[in-house]
């Protein structure tokens, strides 16, 4: 609008980073500290990037605490690092505001985002901050180093197990706010053998789907650690929580697909913490295609349909 001046101000917000997030050196690891781009020392590792969107409307809605809301679009990407088996090294965040958006709130989720990003190893490095219609969006880069031979999604073999880190379900009751990547998980994971392996975005059932089809095999769920979330959530809602345990999304667990002796080696390692086998692999059949198959006591055995209207597939 002509002649009103932006609630927030984009040289303010890089001045009071520079002041109050000394983590945040605007690409500073060289005798410059102001850069275009960040410049960063030479990877041990495998160079290992990932890239996630945190919309205000989808992931989180408005009146959320703004910190939270940081630390969240921080953890989406620092999960996708996990699932890798790979060691943070740095963030760099995108966000696009109202221009009429509150300053303090910016900062607020800002901080959220650098305090989150450096407990985890990864320290705010740069990023681009624009005005724009709609509403606030945060898109985060993170990046590590893995190891080599890192684990994939298509690497799943007939004959091993399905193991997830933790119980699941029910996050909306504010799990999708506190996501906590389970990178120490990861790499045992990986130092123990296994190399099929993803994170719980989208729901375990559409997840468990993904890996199956893309490894070609087919994974027989046999039992769902249930999250206490997913049971509160079952007695609003009137759905089995089984379901919500199957379909709810945001768990940012990890499921990893190995031999039992290497999944055996992990569970006695302290980041293994919740984690418990799941399932199995199988190799693809005419009565068994590949993809998600259910054994789960209560439910349906046939397969799972990853056209089935509760599954979470963004666009759909």
């Amino acid at each position: 609008m002509v002649g009103r001046r932006a609630s927030w101000d984009e040289a303010r917000l890089h001045g009071w980073m520079r002041e109050h997030l000394p983590g945040v050196q605007l690409g500073g690891s060289t005798r410059s500290h102001i850069h275009d781009a960040a410049v960063l020392p030479g990877l041990a590792g495998l160079p290992t990037l990932c890239c996630d969107r945190c919309e205000e409307g989808v992931h989180f809605t408005r009146g959320v605490d703004p910190r939270a809301i940081g630390a969240k679009a921080a953890g989406r990407a620092l999960s996708d690092l996990a699932a890798t088996a790979a060691t943070p090294r740095g963030l760099l965040l995108a966000l696009a505001a109202p221009r009429d958006h509150d300053e303090a709130h910016l900062r607020a989720c800002i901080e959220g985002l650098a305090s989150f990003g450096a407990t985890h190893g990864a320290p705010l490095v740069g990023g681009d901050l624009t005005a724009r219609p709609g509403g606030l969006s945060l898109v985060v880069t993170a990046f590590g180093e893995a190891p080599p031979d890192p684990p994939g999604r298509d690497r799943a073999r007939p004959g091993q197990t399905v193991l997830v880190t933790g119980p699941v379900g029910g996050s909306l009751l504010g799990r999708h706010l506190e996501i906590e990547p389970r990178i120490a998980a990861g790499r045992a994971l990986h130092a123990a053998g296994v190399r099929a392996m993803m994170d719980v975005s989208d729901g375990l059932a559409v997840d468990l789907d993904r890996l199956a089809r893309l490894s070609s095999v087919a994974i027989e769920l046999e039992r769902i650690p249930v999250h206490p979330d997913a049971e509160l959530r079952a007695q609003a809602t009137g759905r089995p929580a089984l379901e919500h345990a199957l379909f709810d999304g945001e768990d940012h667990e990890l499921i990893a697909c190995g031999e039992a002796a290497d999944l055996e080696r992990f569970l006695r390692e302290p980041s293994a913490r919740s984690s418990s086998p799941i399932g199995r692999v199988h190799a693809p059949s005419t009565q068994r295609p590949p993809g998600l198959h259910l054994a789960v006591p209560d439910l349906p055995p046939e397969a799972y349909d990853p056209k089935d209207p509760r599954a979470f597939i963004h666009g759909r």
